[in-house]
């Protein structure tokens, strides 16, 4: 069996036996596969030095070998706050208006892919199958290759890939996406993120794309794919059922002393519709006035990258929508909204999920949106709550059976938000039935194998042809 070499922007290390929080189901997934694989996982340390140097840390817990270099401080301004972070997310995700073009940005951005390049080059053996994430090093494949590498390699978006004309506002937008098709395998979230790409290189790279969806270039054949990403179901449902679980359960309902729960919970980012939803809430609350002080909005925001002058723009607004809502609906007894800036271990999470009359998770654009899934897979099945999901989050093509709103109109929200708050004890379960098995049958597990397979050249279905209901 090919070893697998995992190369991603940061890298999450295993947790040591008995040591306190949870990992995410994606590192779950992808330390089960270098398990199984004999692999490696190559990243950024997150720390700073004052030289680089491209020193390797290698260290190996828990089964798997993880490989780690630091980045000069100019590095991370350029490559990661900059290129990334204030350039690709948000023209990923359709905010024109947020993305600053800047050559220092771009140069920084590729001198650290080289440095990833330089750096990871020597532990890739002739028969590794190389596995590239995210929009951090869309172009190490590319990198890697004119360096003489070989093998067969590929990389999985788990961001929106952006419609072709706003893609085109990018400087040097075309030498980007060729250096994509040096790999071997595309995977994106979604059927509508593969097609926007298969657009793109149609249209503006006069490129062919094949029925099966792969694209001809230079002799060579690259599949693109959609591969959904889901939970780590088996592991989730475990926790939601722990006693740290009942124990947030507990503090939860207890504080809203008989009131209906919503809960959001999401990185503190312009993409999550945070304000939108605030104001939906606030118009239910002002719609319905003999509810208002019967549901409670628990939304938790952990900040994030705070060096980015946008990041700490909406922290502000966000602050100040809260005030003037609770300040218009509050009693004193009475908060009808509750915004935490931390984080909490999923274990604690899936008990606040499993207290939620409603989860509303509300982005205005989103690659997949995991918050959905494991507020689906929390839930007690004879007592469920009710899922929102916005209809422009990547799961919204598997979790039909959500209350699919649009988080842009703030009047849709609101009467959903009654609506899920009135319905039916029978709808909620049968709702619920057809949810969880979704996330339990296409799981994080079931992912990862789809793509492994897709890049070891093993994969039965790449020659079919994807369609919107397949992806779903």
């Amino acid at each position: 069996m090919s070893r697998l070499i995992v190369i991603s922007n940061r890298v999450s290390l295993p947790k040591a036996a008995g040591a306190a929080g949870a990992q995410g189901g994606l590192a779950v997934a992808l330390n089960s596969a270098l398990r199984e694989h004999r692999g490696i996982w190559f990243g950024w340390s997150g720390q700073e030095t004052a030289e680089f140097t491209g020193h390797l840390d290698m260290q190996r817990n828990d089964g798997v070998t993880t490989a780690t270099i630091d980045l000069e401080a100019q590095d991370v301004d350029e490559y990661y706050n900059g290129y990334a972070n204030r350039t690709l997310w948000p023209l990923f995700h359709y905010r024109i208006d947020l993305t600053e073009y800047d050559r220092n940005f771009g140069e920084g951005y590729e001198r650290v892919n080289e440095r990833f390049a330089d750096s990871v080059l020597p532990l890739i053996e002739p028969d590794d199958l190389v596995w590239v994430h995210d929009y951090h090093l869309l172009p190490l494949g590319s990198i890697l290759r004119d360096k003489g590498v070989k093998n067969r390699m590929g990389l999985f978006l788990h961001t929106p890939w952006p419609p072709t004309r706003l893609l085109a506002s990018l400087p040097f937008h075309e030498r980007l996406v060729a250096s994509m098709l040096e790999y071997d395998v595309l995977g994106f979230q979604t059927t509508e993120w593969l097609e926007s790409f298969l657009h793109y290189v149609q249209k503006e790279m006069g490129l062919k794309v094949n029925l099966d969806n792969s694209i001809d270039y230079k002799g060579r054949r690259v599949v693109a794919r959609a591969f959904p990403i889901g939970i780590d179901f088996t592991e989730f449902t475990e926790a939601a059922n722990g006693e740290e679980a009942r124990e947030a359960y507990q503090r939860l309902k207890s504080s809203v002393r008989g009131r209906k729960i919503l809960i959001g919970v999401d990185r503190l980012d312009y993409s999550k519709g945070l304000g939108e939803r605030f104001e939906s809430f606030s118009r239910f609350l002002g719609e319905h006035p003999h509810m208002a002080g019967s549901a409670v909005l628990l939304q938790i925001a952990p900040p994030s990258r705070g060096d980015v002058a946008s990041y700490q723009q909406i922290r502000e607004d966000l602050e100040r929508k809260t005030g003037h809502i609770n300040g218009a609906h509050a009693e004193v007894d009475f908060v009808p909204i509750r915004y935490v800036n931390r984080g909490y271990p999923r274990e604690q999470l899936a008990g606040f999920y499993r207290a939620a009359n409603v989860g509303v998770v509300t982005p205005l654009r989103d690659g997949m949106n995991l918050v959905a899934k494991e507020y689906v897979a929390a839930q007690d099945p004879e007592d469920p709550g009710v899922l929102i999901l916005s209809q422009f989050a990547g799961s919204a093509l598997q979790l039909k059976d959500a209350l699919l709103v649009n988080p842009h109109s703030v009047e849709h929200v609101a009467e959903t938000i009654k609506q899920a708050l009135d319905m039916p004890l029978a709808e909620r379960k049968w709702r619920h039935a057809r949810l969880l098995a979704s996330v339990r049958d296409e799981d994080v597990q079931h992912w990862r194998e789809q793509f492994v397979r897709a890049l070891a050249g093993n994969d039965k279905d790449a020659g079919v042809p994807q369609t919107q209901e397949k992806a779903a």
